[in-house]
């Protein structure tokens, strides 16, 4: 075998493999999407013969992500509507006309009578419009990253589901307002501020929706 054909099947093979690489899409939300709570010293405390400490929970202990490390569903809600148009015209028009009239005091007997007429005429009319709406809609359950300094949240979180070919990701973080946090732990997108919401996908079926490096490349060098 040459080694140029050699060469063309390692080629082949090496593209073939990254093709099969479906790696994380990137993200923009806040990093790390998780966190762990920070440990405390252990504490040696009497347990009675009913009561043991290690396993008590309050009755009435507020169950609402307070804490790094805690846990916090986000409902989903986002909609978004956005519409523009716009139009314009101009227009401008210019004349000139001229002549030349018989005299005696020039040598000019050729040209009498001679008159000489020019317009421009110019129109420009333009119009434009622009649509987009968008529904985002479904639930996640996020961890608090961060406790700011005036007691909001800062939590961040990724769910992936992988379906048959291609995995999906969907990924949020924002800031929270401690307040608005229901009893049942959850807060509405609308509620979370510096809100960042991705939905990605990976896997064969993405990558065909995509266009290729080689097709950007000549797209960006032969725009016509």
């Amino acid at each position: 075998m040459k080694a140029g054909s050699v060469l063309a099947l390692w080629l082949a093979l090496f593209v073939a493999g990254c093709a099969s690489i479906s790696p994380t899409p990137p993200t923009a939300v806040h990093q790390p999407m998780s966190a762990r709570p920070v440990a405390s010293a252990p504490v040696v405390v009497a347990n009675g013969a009913i009561f043991q400490q290690d396993s008590n929970r309050p009755l009435f202990e507020d169950r609402r992500a307070r804490r790094v490390g805690d846990v916090l569903t986000i409902n989903l809600v986002e909609r978004t509507s956005a519409q523009k148009s716009a139009n314009s015209s101009a227009s401008r028009s210019s004349a000139l006309s001229g002549g030349i009239a018989g005299t005696t005091k020039l040598p000019l007997g050729a040209l009498n009578g001679l008159s000489a007429e020019a317009g421009v005429d110019s129109e420009f009319t333009g119009a434009g419009a622009a649509a987009a709406n968008n529904v985002f809609t479904g639930t996640i359950t996020v961890t608090v990253v961060d406790v700011l300094a005036n007691g909001n949240l800062l939590v961040s979180g990724e769910k992936m589901l992988a379906i048959n070919q291609g995995n999906e990701y969907i990924r949020f973080s924002g800031v929270v307002n401690a307040t608005t946090i229901t009893g049942a732990n959850t807060v509405q997108s609308t509620q979370v501020a510096d809100a960042r919401i991705e939905y990605r996908g990976s896997g064969f079926i993405d990558e065909h929706n995509t266009m290729g490096w080689l097709q950007r490349f000549f797209g960006a060098i032969l725009p016509f």
